[in-house]
């Protein structure tokens, strides 16, 4: 499914989502693909900030639960700078790969990491990062699961060197391309030209470093996904501070204007699915006794 999206001519917007209850809220509204945000499941699971407190085996719990979550909608996972060197990039695309992602996305900051749009990163060298992506190319059962191969070169570097780790990467077995942060449409424009025909990603962070080009400006230069992986964080972080702070004040009478209803919710939850399946176990039951 991931291959149709990345061979057809739209640009593809692809929310981000950090639990199960987002994955569910996107996938109904009609999102062709999810992915998983490291910065928001550091978050919103962990309570810490993104930069590389959250373990391995931690994200791969987490993508199994979106995974499931997103009942078939290809999921692209965040795995960070694959929380190791070349052998720890192999084991955890193995673990995405049966935890049921369609992608991994692997970058080339040292550990621990940061979130792309904050200071003061640090990248290995091109021949490191490249190692990696190549094992992970290497690891995965199935070309139809996907290497995200991104380089953070740009923020420490330039933008001439993010372009050639991109062609490193490329060579290593990359499916698709993620520059991270360039900082201008024309530096994204050149990011296009470089790297014509091959699957880009445009990520678009509110307040971060790269312009938030729309889609159709976006579809123009060849992106083929936009990726916004924290809008729906910020939103709900912000309702959340809302609604506890309504609340302490006792005003829950406030709440009822902007909020789902219990029974959307369960719906959501998919409770009327769940509960005819323990409906027809009953009756099957019966009819053998």
């Amino acid at each position: 499914m991931l291959d149709q999206i990345l061979s057809s001519s739209p640009t593809t917007i692809v929310p981000g989502v950090y639990d199960a209850l987002s994955a569910r809220v996107a996938t109904r509204a009609g999102a062709k693909a999810l992915y998983m945000t490291g910065f928001g499941v550091a978050g919103s699971a962990y309570g810490v900030p993104d930069i590389g407190i959250v373990s391995a085996t931690e994200m791969v719990e987490r993508v199994t639960v979106l995974a499931h979550a997103a009942d078939g909608i290809p999921l692209i996972a965040d795995g960070d700078n694959g929380h190791g060197g070349p052998l720890n990039c192999a084991k955890l695309t193995r673990a995405y790969e049966r935890a049921g992602a369609a992608a991994i996305q692997l970058e080339d900051q040292v550990f621990p990491k940061k979130c792309g749009h904050m200071e003061n990163k640090e990248v290995v060298s091109r021949v490191e990062a490249a190692q990696k992506i190549r094992a992970a190319a290497d690891a995965r059962g199935s070309k139809a699961f996907k290497i995200i191969a991104r380089t953070d070169a740009r923020a420490t570097h330039s933008l001439d060197e993010a372009l050639r780790r991109g062609e490193d990467f490329l060579k290593a077995g990359a499916d698709i391309l993620f520059i991270e942060a360039p900082r201008t449409g024309e530096e994204m424009r050149k990011v296009a030209e470089t790297f014509a025909g091959v699957p880009l990603i445009a990520n678009l962070v509110e307040d971060g470093k790269t312009p938030l080009l729309s889609v159709s400006e976006l579809e123009q230069l060849g992106y083929r996904i936009a990726l916004y992986p924290i809008s729906a964080l910020l939103a709900i972080t912000r309702r959340l501070e809302e609604v506890y702070d309504l609340l302490l004040k006792g005003e829950r009478r406030n709440l009822d204007t902007h909020r789902v209803s219990f029974r959307h919710y369960n719906e959501i939850m998919k409770l009327p699915e769940l509960l005819a399946v323990t409906e027809q176990l009953a009756a099957a039951n019966k009819e053998e006794i």
